[in-house]
């Protein structure tokens, strides 16, 4: 847990996270930033992202064309306080679609993974998309915590936020949770244990669903 040096700059970001603002795509950058900064030292992002010097810009590039491309346009990525979410409402496809599309996005996967780490990122993206639900549901890509403020509850904050939306829209939501330090966190906002999706001698990943709340 990083320090909080100054309390009331600390109330105030909580505030923010607490009620988020819609992010669009001329915050794709700073948001590209926000993302690749929190996720570079993540188990599994370590295990598909090329080691080196090079790791940060790909990440950066890779978490750029995400959110300007495949997720701020369906208006579910919520940003406040240093801390971001990226949500796909029901409908929304949650892989890059076909062999046409994936086969342009190898230059950028390629910056992301390096040409020895591809085929782990592909067995991951597979993973993924093998154990992804086909129940209508919201699903929580990535929620970040800028790495200054991580540790103060701010990632909470908004998650608590953005799950009210879920919860007015009376869907259920699912995530993969690639770092056990935020078991605690998903499990205290209603979100419960599925499986380890992750492919061989990948560090777990833990799909996790939450049901619709109705009342």
């Amino acid at each position: 847990m990083n320090p909080v040096r100054d309390p009331e700059a600390l109330r105030i970001r909580r505030a923010a996270a607490g009620n988020p603002s819609r992010a669009a795509i001329p915050d794709s950058a700073e948001l590209a930033k926000l993302f690749a900064s929190a996720f570079v030292n993540d188990p599994v992002f370590d295990w598909i992202a090329r080691s080196g010097a090079r790791r940060a810009a790909g990440a950066e590039r890779f978490f750029g064309w995400l959110l300007s491309v495949r997720a701020i346009p369906y208006g579910e990525v919520w940003m406040g306080g240093g801390a971001a979410a990226i949500w796909l409402p029901p409908g929304a496809p949650a892989t890059a679609g076909g062999l046409l599309d994936q086969l342009a996005l190898l230059p950028m996967f390629l910056d992301l993974c390096g040409v020895s780490r591809l085929l782990r990122g592909q067995a991951m993206a597979d993973a993924m998309q093998r154990h992804h639900p086909h129940t209508e549901h919201f699903y929580l890509a990535f929620i970040a915590v800028a790495p200054e403020w991580q540790g103060n509850g701010l990632g909470a904050a908004l998650l608590e936020a953005t799950l009210r939306r879920v919860d007015a829209a009376r869907m259920p939501a699912y995530l993969e949770n690639s770092n056990p330090k935020n078991d605690n966190l998903y499990l205290s906002q209603g979100f419960a244990m599925q499986s380890d999706i992750a492919p061989r001698g990948a560090p777990a990943l833990r799909a996790m669903w939450r049901s619709a709340r109705t009342a």
